[in-house]
């Protein structure tokens, strides 16, 4: 991440417009690759969250705390796959996250659907849309260097995982359960304006490689975008009770 970067944005055309179309182009597909990610795991958790036996099955095994350590795992495949696999495994390896973060997602549908607070669920959405929105445009369009950020940002996410783990084994606290998923807002929203510079920097104008990268990209933003939902989703929750 510390390696010289390529500027980007600013070739000089006639009547002084200044606009790099490949880059314009490249991180359109990432955005739209990332939604259809999105869009597909909404719909995925929703059918399984109006199965009422699946999700008994879901709830009351270890599949959770198995999807849990299935998405980390992937999370830490993604980069060798989609960069040096082939094209079908890399899409392969998109969507089988995407519907791994469905069924992760889908018990808590379920329990606000069952309390009466779906628009908890809409809510959420908005907000999490909003703040990845602004810190992802922030993170394209300015001119400061935030690779910096990488080695903060890791060991923060490092930390939370390991006191939501604490949390859910022994103390199962509330309290500790709000404070965790206000931290990790924090941390996943710094982390999506780091990303977005640096899936920016990937380009290479007219190389092979950028479709292999925008689906890098892509991937990197889907796992901030639906991370944020679900713990602003679990604030909204304990806020409201």
């Amino acid at each position: 991440m510390n390696e010289p970067r390529r500027q980007f944005g600013a070739i000089p055309r006639a009547g002084g417009v200044a606009i790099d179309e490949g880059l314009r182009q490249y991180m359109l597909g990432v955005y739209n690759y990332m939604a259809l990610g999105v869009a597909a795991t909404g719909l995925f958790s929703m059918l399984i969250a109006s199965n009422v036996g699946l999700m008994r099955t879901i709830m009351s095994g270890p599949l959770m705390l198995i999807g849990f350590f299935g998405i980390l795992g992937m999370g830490m495949m993604a980069p060798k796959v989609i960069m040096n696999g082939s094209k079908v495994a890399a899409h392969a390896m998109f969507w089988a996250y995407a519907a791994l973060w469905g069924v992760m997602i889908a018990p808590m549908l379920y329990m606000f659907q069952q309390q009466g607070a779906a628009v908890e669920i809409y809510r959420a959405f908005f907000i999490t849309a909003s703040i990845f929105g602004a810190l992802s445009l922030w993170g394209y369009t300015t001119k400061k260097d935030i690779s910096g950020w990488a080695p903060i940002l890791g060991a923060g996410l490092i930390g939370v995982i390991v006191v939501m783990l604490l949390n859910y084994f022994f103390f199962q606290s509330t309290m500790g359960s709000l404070l965790t998923s206000c931290a990790v807002v924090v941390l996943v929203s710094a982390m999506t304006a780091y990303e977005t510079q640096m899936i920016k920097s990937l380009y290479r104008e007219g190389s092979s490689m950028n479709e292999r990268t925008a689906i890098f990209g892509a991937f990197a933003l889907y796992g901030s975008f639906v991370t944020l939902f679900i713990h602003i989703l679990n604030i909204l929750g304990i806020m409201r009770d």
